[in-house]
C-alpha cells in the first residue's frame, strides 16, 4: 500500500515537470535513472530517497522542501470532502492551463485571475 506522503511527493514532482514542459524521459536522463523509476515515483509506487530527491529537486530546479509544500493541507482536504477532484495536479488539461495562465502578462493575469473568482462566486 502507498504511504499518503509518497503519492504526494510524486504528484509534486509530476506538478514541477509538466509545469515547465519536461518529459519524464528527460528528467529520468538528467537524474541518471530510467523514465519508468520516474513513472513509478510519480505514482507513490516507489518512495524516493533522499539523495534521489535531491538530484530531482535539482534537474526541476527547485528546493527539496517543493515536493513537500502543501502535504498538510492535502492531508486535511483527504480527511473532508473536497470542492475539487483530489487530483488536480495529476490531470493533464488543468496543468495545461495552468501552464498557459502563467504565459499570460502578469497585470492581464490578474484581471482573468479576478474575472474567474467572481465567476466562481456566481456560480
Amino acid at each position: 500500500m502507498t504511504h499518503p506522503v509518497d503519492v504526494h511527493v510524486g504528484k509534486r514532482v509530476r506538478h514541477r515537470r509538466w509545469l515547465i514542459g519536461m518529459t519524464q524521459q528527460q528528467l529520468a536522463e538528467q537524474v541518471g535513472i530510467k523514465f519508468q523509476q520516474i513513472q513509478k515515483y510519480e505514482t507513490g509506487a516507489n518512495r524516493v530517497s533522499a539523495s534521489r530527491l535531491w538530484d530531482i529537486a535539482e534537474a526541476l530546479d527547485v528546493p527539496v522542501s517543493f515536493f513537500f509544500e502543501g502535504l498538510e493541507e492535502a492531508e486535511k482536504v483527504v480527511a473532508e470532502k473536497p470542492s475539487v477532484p483530489a487530483d488536480l495536479m495529476g490531470d493533464k488539461e488543468a496543468l495545461d492551463l495552468v501552464r498557459s495562465y502563467y504565459a499570460i502578462p502578469e497585470n492581464q493575469r490578474r484581471r482573468l485571475f479576478e474575472l474567474a473568482r467572481v465567476l466562481s462566486d456566481v456560480a
